[in-house]
């Protein structure tokens, strides 16, 4: 029994502590078939997101949605400490050596050691549970001192993320849209500004795969306002590199392949992580059909924007969005993010122009 509590206790440490470096410290993604973060957030978004369904507000869904992130991190941490402390337990009660006898009392000796407390009430007497000790309260200020430095990193990566979300306000309307963002870039007959907003969201979409592979909970994290995502963003910029991919006069053609070629590589990785297969109910039809496609066309045109006709083009562009739609409606189905328009509504008011006390007249 006591060879059993301690292979089962050495056990527990190792998925723990592996698992914590996976996450905090090796810097890129790690595909394995267990892996006790990816069930820690599957077990608990699957009943969170479910609840949440039922909320009618969209404000209060959308806040209640935006616990998720912190709350998770938080508890993730908890999971990672009693974890240790329920294996260090273990061994300290398969080795003689201490006054009480209980699990008990050694769960609390551990979490003492653990968290280098001292009090000093229950003490290990033999030497295997001294050393067993040691190495416990050396594992606890190391792993404590890990975690206060994980969390600014994370926080960092957040905030990058968010500063170019809250930017493409004003640029492509709230919520964003492709043809907002083609008709608020045209200046003075050419696309300068549009080339160097994709280069810029070019290497966003870059560091958004470095970070989001390596920390997927910020997948979680929910930007300020309802109408603002990251999955919306980064869509918002797949839709409007293949609108300039398919032919629109004067475009910035290359810098829109090179950023499409970032964006779609971030939005299947990703998806890769939480393992949501490519949406098996998409059809063309399902975020631009065709009548809403030959609108999208006039109110270019409207504003000396002009998107190639034909089949040619239409297939062209349907194969396009087949290389990254699915995969962005399994991302929203998952993160309950509400994909963009390829038109701004009409009762569509920016961000910017609003607040508590109305918007600008």
């Amino acid at each position: 029994m006591r060879t059993l509590f301690i292979i089962l206790g050495v056990t527990l440490i190792v998925i723990v502590a592996w698992d914590a470096f996976e996450t905090i410290i090796l810097p890129r993604r790690v595909s394995r078939r267990f892996r006790l973060t990816s069930f820690f957030y599957s077990a608990a978004w699957v009943p969170w997101s479910g609840f949440i369904k039922y909320i009618r507000k969209p404000k209060r869904r959308d806040k209640s949605l935006s616990l998720f992130g912190p709350m998770s991190l938080l508890l993730l941490l908890v999971v990672w400490c009693l974890g240790f402390i329920l294996g260090y337990a273990l061994i300290l009660d398969a080795i003689p050596g201490t006054s009480e006898t209980s699990f008990l009392s050694h769960l609390y000796l551990s979490g003492a050691t653990f968290f280098t407390l001292g009090y000093g009430d229950i003490v290990p007497t033999s030497e295997w549970q001294r050393f067993i000790a040691v190495i416990e309260a050396g594992n606890g200020f190391g792993f404590l001192a890990i975690v206060i430095s994980y969390l600014p990193i994370l926080y960092q990566a957040f905030s990058r993320r968010e500063a170019s979300i809250s930017l493409l306000d004003a640029r492509a309307g709230s919520p964003s849209s492709a043809a907002e963002l083609l008709r608020r870039h045209r200046a003075e007959d050419t696309f300068d500004d549009l080339n160097r907003l994709l280069s810029e969201w070019e290497r966003w979409s870059a560091e958004l795969l470095e970070s989001h592979l390596s920390y997927p909970v910020l997948c979680y994290f929910r930007s300020q306002h309802d109408n603002q995502s990251w999955l919306g963003a980064l869509t918002t910029v797949l839709d409007t590199c293949a609108l300039v991919m398919v032919g629109v006069d004067h475009g910035p053609v290359w810098q829109a392949r090179m950023t499409f070629a970032m964006a779609r590589h971030a939005v299947v990785d990703i998806a890769q992580v939480f393992r949501t297969k490519p949406s098996a109910n998409w059809s063309k039809d399902s975020r631009l059909s065709r009548t809403e496609l030959d609108r999208l066309r006039s109110i270019l045109k409207e504003n000396g924007i002009h998107l190639n006709e034909g089949k040619e083009t239409e297939e062209r562009l349907t194969e396009l969005r087949v290389m990254y739609e699915p995969y962005v409606n399994a991302l929203s189905d998952w993160l309950m993010m509400p994909l963009p328009p390829w038109i701004l509504p009409p009762e569509a008011i920016d961000n910017w122009k609003t607040s508590a006390w109305g918007r600008i007249q």
